[in-house]
Formats: C-alpha cells, sequence, structure tokens
C-alpha cells in the first residue's frame, strides 16, 4: 500500500508568468492560404489573358490562322435500276449493296488536307439527295484553316481531289463517284 509520502511532488507555480514576447504575430494560416489563392489566382488570369489576347506573343510568331467550314457535295451517279430502286424507295438514297461505293451514305467521312498533306478537318457526308441521275450527299467541315495555297479532300477512302482555296472557302467543292 502506498502512503501520501510517495505521492509526486509538483513545483508550486510562480506568481508571476514572464509575459509573452512583444512583436509581431502571423495572421491565422487559414487567412495566408486564402491570401496566397487570390493572388495565385491573380496572376493566373494575367498571364491566361497576356497569352489570349495576343499581347505575350514574340515577334515573328504568328497568331493561330482563322478557320473557316468547308462545304460541298459529292455525287454518286446512278445506274438506270439503282435510280428506280431509289425511286421505289421513297425518293430516299439508298445505300449500294455491292461494287466499290457501297460506304458512300449518310455518315461517310470527309477528310480535308492542306497544301502539305497534313489532315486540317474532317465531315461527314448528310442525307444523300436523289435525282434522275445521281445521289447528292452535301457536306460540312468546320475548322478548316485559311492560308494554304489548295486544299484536298478524300471521301472516305475514295482518293483526294484537288480543290482551290477560293473555291474550298466559298463552298463550291464538287466531287463524282461512280
Amino acid at each position: 500500500m502506498s502512503d501520501a509520502t510517495d505521492a509526486p511532488v509538483v513545483p508550486p507555480m510562480p506568481e508571476n508568468l514572464p509575459e509573452p514576447a512583444k512583436g509581431r504575430r502571423w495572421p491565422h494560416p487559414l487567412v495566408i492560404g486564402l491570401a496566397g489563392l487570390v493572388v495565385g489566382g491573380a496572376v493566373a488570369g494575367l498571364v491566361w489573358g497576356l497569352v489570349g489576347s495576343g499581347a505575350g506573343t514574340s515577334p515573328g510568331v504568328s497568331k493561330p490562322a482563322e478557320t473557316f467550314t468547308m462545304k460541298g457535295n459529292v455525287k454518286l451517279v446512278l445506274s438506270l435500276s439503282e435510280a428506280l430502286q431509289e425511286l421505289s424507295q421513297g425518293g430516299q438514297c439508298v445505300p449500294r449493296h455491292s461494287g466499290p461505293y457501297t460506304d458512300i451514305q449518310e455518315g461517310a467521312t470527309v477528310t480535308v488536307y492542306s497544301a502539305d498533306g497534313k489532315v486540317v478537318a474532317t465531315g461527314a457526308l448528310q442525307q444523300g439527295v436523289p435525282s434522275a441521275t445521281d445521289c447528292t450527299f452535301p457536306f460540312a467541315a468546320s475548322g478548316v484553316p485559311e492560308g494554304s495555297k489548295f486544299y484536298q479532300v478524300e471521301i472516305s477512302h475514295h482518293g483526294k481531289v484537288t480543290v482551290s482555296s477560293a473555291e474550298a472557302r466559298a463552298g463550291k467543292f464538287t466531287a463524282s463517284l461512280g
């Protein structure tokens, strides 16, 4: 059994505690964090504004080229039997079941190339409009950059057709298949 004399002795508290050191106190960490966010956001906004306006570009470095939407038509020439089939289908262009142009239908890929052969835009054939001799599929390819001497357009995998820059911008591209 322990007796009262075995209890640890705690020294008495001094009566005159020293004052905390006088001087600058740092703000609360939350205030520092919020100030950092504000300053960081301001710097990011300034950089974004300079880059977006072109003010931060170096001399000799051009801005991105303006773009346009190339529009055109692809005509799929029909045989007499195919033309009769179109008429029997209620005047709608129907996909061919055989031959090299079975892929020429709504949704087929249109690829636009620049004069140096780089892919610059893609689009798709829209629903075909039949006539007595062909089905005409309109298309649009957006984001074509200005400035190429000419463009080449490929419908699905059927080879490239060259179009002048002026005709491309004016929406005067036309190709015939079949």
